[in-house]
């Protein structure tokens, strides 16, 4: 089963028709499994009401909520040695690092190109 963990900015991209949106599809196809957690939610929608876009509800059927039922400081930790990140990103990060223990398992799909060299550095795909 091939698995990925998305990060906000794809769907951002897709629900506004960026340049990149038909890529990012393309890439999200590839995959069996679409994992982030909820904090993708809050952040879409947040994006969506700011400029006055329609949620498409659809977007968030795409993917499998990762709900993490402790603190992950380890994560947090681990990801901040790789390289510094603002929270939510971070947040994302930790949060894919939390899914497994081994980070060259899964690719993580992201826009942001920090976010995309600290992923790689901790072994993810990108």
């Amino acid at each position: 089963m091939k698995a990925a963990y998305v990060d906000t900015s794809c769907l951002v991209a897709i629900a506004f028709g960026e340049s990149e949106a038909a890529e990012v599809a393309s890439r999200l196809r590839e995959h069996d499994v679409l994992l982030s957690s909820n904090l993708l939610e809050a952040e879409l929608r947040a994006t969506l009401v700011r400029e006055a876009a329609e949620v498409d509800e659809a977007l968030f059927s795409w993917i499998k909520w990762v709900l993490p039922d402790r603190r992950l400081s380890v994560e947090i930790i681990r990801v901040l040695r790789a390289g510094y990140l603002c929270g939510a990103d971070l947040w994302h990060l930790a949060t894919a690092m939390y899914v497994t223990p081994e980070p060259r398992d899964l690719t993580f799909l992201t826009l942001d190109r920090r976010q995309e060299e600290v992923a790689e550095e901790l072994g993810f795909k990108v």
